[in-house]
């Protein structure tokens, strides 16, 4: 890869499309952009709504109040930074990834979109795991093709950046290649897959269960939940997330002509690790929410190997790779995948995030409503399927079978009792097993494409570069972060 010119300098009167906007790296991406280099010409900002003036709305509720954006107000000055975005960058679109051109009805807005966007980054998704087979298609798999046809119509587009996932290798061990994906390839060798049939059965389903008499929506929505992780695990993909993920890929590798095309993986992002500040966080994640249950005394065990390689990296790191990306390939045609994570250069164990856990925990406890202290202990690791069933037999599921026999023998006295612990059981089982493949995942993510683009950015990059553009894990004292940015961080942003 050739040495990039200044990439702060890449930025200056260009205009950028931001899909997803109001999601966690979107808005750390908006920030970044306006924080570094205010001569950019504009940000398109498409957020989901039924026209500009709602998008406006949502832009300055959703995005432009929150406490990431401080640093930019003292940088600039509320007033300066006022004026920056109303008049001049920040351009609210309203509109819906899963619609024809996006969903845009203003003409001329559509019009001015394609007269002079420069780069489409794409952040939309639903990341549910087990959403709906109707919406995780519409979002994450017809979504990229409808902002891959909507990017061929901008005259002067100079890079598509597909912002997906890592985890849509799957259940895989070994090491993942960063490869793009073939038109119709599975995971587990099953033949067969054509997305446009996906989209044909999903709506057969659909259509089957509301004709079906006396099904609420609540059931409907189950059903169409359970559709999409059959309609994945038959293909060898673990949850309806990354198989959605994984054929949005498809479909814009196949239809993106002589694009220059970027597909960003991604693995598990977390709380900004410098800029704008340490610690940001929005929204809890698959860590964050291990830690709040354990923080507030909730969490009695942990099921997974503690062995295992968990995949961290910080969210401003991901964005860095993003800018540099799209300045490494802008105007240059072709398809390339960067993997973003640590597993490959930095290793981070469970353990060590249960061990460091337990000690900011025991340092900081968390002060419930009641005003008390929360007293945190080491949790109970059960490392196999095989020890979370035997625990959950003795300690649940048998005094669950008990209670539902003195409920029988007592004329269903005990029926709410029941029925309410049966349902946490129920759902606890449920959640175990969608995200049983992470919680036992040994893969590790290959990163020779991105450390080529760390390469090509560190060989060019001058003073402005060097300071704002880091992405390389190794950088990253994990005991450090954990300790003082990250837990810090979400029992400040997350913890209610």
């Amino acid at each position: 890869m050739e040495p990039l010119s200044s990439i702060v300098g890449f930025l200056e009167n260009k205009t950028i499309l931001v899909t997803g906007s109001t999601g966690f790296v979107a808005k750390v991406f908006v920030e970044k952009i306006l924080r570094i280099q205010p001569k950019v010409k504009k940000l398109f900002l498409l957020l989901r709504a039924k026209d500009s003036t709602s998008a406006s709305t949502r832009l300055y509720k959703e995005i432009l109040s929150k406490e990431l954006f401080v640093v930019l107000k003292e940088k600039w000055g509320s007033s300066d930074l006022s004026n920056l975005i109303s008049e001049r960058v920040t351009v609210p679109v309203g509109g819906d990834i899963s619609s024809k051109d996006l969903g845009v009805k203003e003409v001329d807005l559509k019009n001015e979109m394609w007269n002079e966007v420069d780069v489409v980054v794409n952040l939309a998704a639903t990341v549910n795991f087990d959403e709906r087979y109707d919406v995780a298609l519409a979002i994450n798999t017809m979504g990229p093709k409808h902002i891959l046809n909507f990017a061929k119509k901008c005259v002067n587009l100079k890079a598509f950046i597909h912002v997906s996932t890592a985890y849509v290798c799957g259940e895989k061990a070994g090491v993942m290649a960063e490869t793009p994906f073939k038109m119709g390839e599975t995971l587990n060798g099953t033949s067969g897959l054509d997305i446009n049939f996906e989209f044909k059965v999903m709506e057969e389903k659909l259509k089957q269960l509301k004709e079906e008499e006396k099904l609420s929506e609540a059931a409907i929505s189950a059903a169409m939940k359970d559709f999409g992780n059959k309609r994945a695990r038959r293909f060898g993909w673990p949850n309806t997330y990354v198989f959605t993920k994984a054929m949005g890929e498809m479909l814009i590798g196949e239809a993106r002509g002589n694009m220059p095309l970027v597909i960003l993986r991604p693995t598990i992002v977390t709380s900004t690790i410098k800029e704008p500040f340490p610690g940001w966080i929005e929204g809890v994640r698959t860590i964050d929410s291990l830690a709040i249950a354990y923080g507030k005394g909730r969490m009695e065990c942990f099921l997974g190997d503690p062995n295992s390689t968990i995949d961290l990296i910080p969210a401003d790191m991901v964005v860095n790779s993003i800018i540099v990306a799209i300045a490494a390939h802008a105007s240059r045609p072709g398809e390339i995948v960067y993997q973003v994570g640590s597993s490959n250069r930095n290793p981070l164990k469970y353990s060590s995030i249960q061990l460091w856990g337990h000690i900011y925990f025991t340092q900081n406890p968390w002060t419930g409503r009641d005003g008390k202290k929360v007293l945190v202990r080491k949790v109970k690791i059960l490392d196999t399927m095989e020890s979370f069933h035997s625990h959950m037999s003795l300690r649940y599921i048998l005094p669950l079978k008990m209670l539902e026999l003195a409920n029988i023998v007592c004329c269903h006295y005990f029926e709410g009792l029941y029925t309410t612990a049966k349902r946490k059981i129920d759902v606890v089982m449920r959640l175990v097993e969608l995200y049983r493949p992470y919680l036992f995942f040994k893969a590790i993510f290959d990163d020779k494409n991105t450390d080529k683009l760390r390469a090509a950015a560190k060989n060019s990059m001058d003073s402005r570069d060097v300071f704002h553009f880091q992405f390389d894990p190794l950088t990253i004292n994990w005991e450090d972060y954990m300790m003082n940015v990250h837990l810090p961080g979400a029992v400040k942003h997350l913890f209610k």
